[in-house]
């Protein structure tokens, strides 16, 4: 049961200040409450810490010693770094105005915190916040949507190809599994470990949306790549599919888009011609088509796409 004080599980609270006195002040209030307390003091040290330890609330001083508190919060919600559940305070060396209240939420902080620190306030915001942000967090793993791509997350991912799977077994019709996944350049980090991979995940996220075919179910499989399930599908054709996949991937995007990021795309598949004749598990595509993506990254010399029983293997896309 959770209560104004501080969530069930221990809520993990990071401190982001360039003032040494005032991440202890913090943490005084949070600590006999239970919480967890992590600390940072530059702009790039809180955002690798906030995606290597993903906390439950993020308390950032308006001033860094390399930028500013609105920035950082800006960077955030727009890298998509937090889930937008994610509660973000800023504070400030002195009492709040409306105006300081009105910028901070222009850039996605929920709140102000002026000092001298209200304790009482602190841990009442803070009891709110965080048991809002865990009940949003628990909502998402019972979804079936991944919130970083707007795709499938492997729960959706599964009850979905359990369905076509269950029509290719009655009709004894073909499906295929084609997984793909980026391996970003290293220019891509913008010196922030960790954000050249969210920029290309969205970049392809994006990309699948348009490219996929109605029928097919598409979604994120794990931290770093995508499977696409297609039913009336072969082995053959789930070839075809991936290729035509990274070409409009690789494809040049408009002059008014942001520009592609840099990265190598690699890519494995499987595909049966009756699933029912198959006497396969659905999941079991899925696997095999990732074991395939394996072999590419294992013998890269042989090509970007892998079949599960092929040895052959596809020229890498321009």
């Amino acid at each position: 049961m959770r209560t104004q004080a501080g969530p069930a599980r221990p809520g993990v609270v990071l401190i982001a200040s360039k003032r040494e006195w005032t991440g202890r002040s913090l943490e005084t209030i949070l600590a006999p409450r239970g919480y967890v307390v992590l600390k940072s003091y530059t702009v790039l040290q809180t955002i690798e810490r906030v995606r290597r330890d993903q906390p439950d609330a993020i308390i950032i001083d308006a001033q860094l010693a390399d930028g500013s508190g609105h920035d950082v919060c800006r960077r955030l919600r727009a890298r998509s770094t937090v889930t937008p559940s994610t509660p973000v305070l800023l504070t400030l060396p002195m009492p709040p105005t409306r105006r300081d209240r009105v910028d901070a939420f222009r850039a996605g902080a929920w709140d102000c915190l002026g000092e001298p620190l209200d304790a009482e306030e602190v841990l009442a915001l803070l009891g709110a916040f965080v048991a809002a942000k865990l009940d949003a967090d628990q909502a998402r793993s019972e979804g079936l949507v991944d919130e970083a791509t707007g795709l499938y997350n492997v729960r959706g991912l599964t009850r979905r190809a359990r369905e076509l799977a269950s029509h290719a077994s009655r009709n004894r019709a073909a499906l295929a599994c084609v997984v793909l996944a980026p391996e970003p350049s290293a220019d891509v980090a913008e010196a922030v470990p960790g954000e050249g991979d969210a920029v290309v995940l969205h970049y392809i996220a994006r990309a699948l949306k348009t490219a996929g075919r109605r029928s097919d179910v598409i979604g994120r499989l794990g931290p770093g790549a995508f499977a696409v399930v297609a039913p009336e599908t072969n082995a053959a054709q789930a070839r075809r599919l991936a290729e035509r996949l990274a070409d409009v991937i690789h494809a040049t995007p408009d002059r008014s888009a942001r520009p592609a990021p840099a990265f190598r795309l690699q890519g494995g598949y499987d595909g049966v011609a009756d699933f029912r004749a198959a006497s396969i598990d659905p999941m079991d595509l899925m696997l095999r088509a990732t074991a395939a993506l394996r072999k590419t990254r294992t013998d890269p010399p042989r090509g970007w796409l892998r079949g599960f029983d092929e040895g052959d293997a596809a020229p890498a896309p321009a």
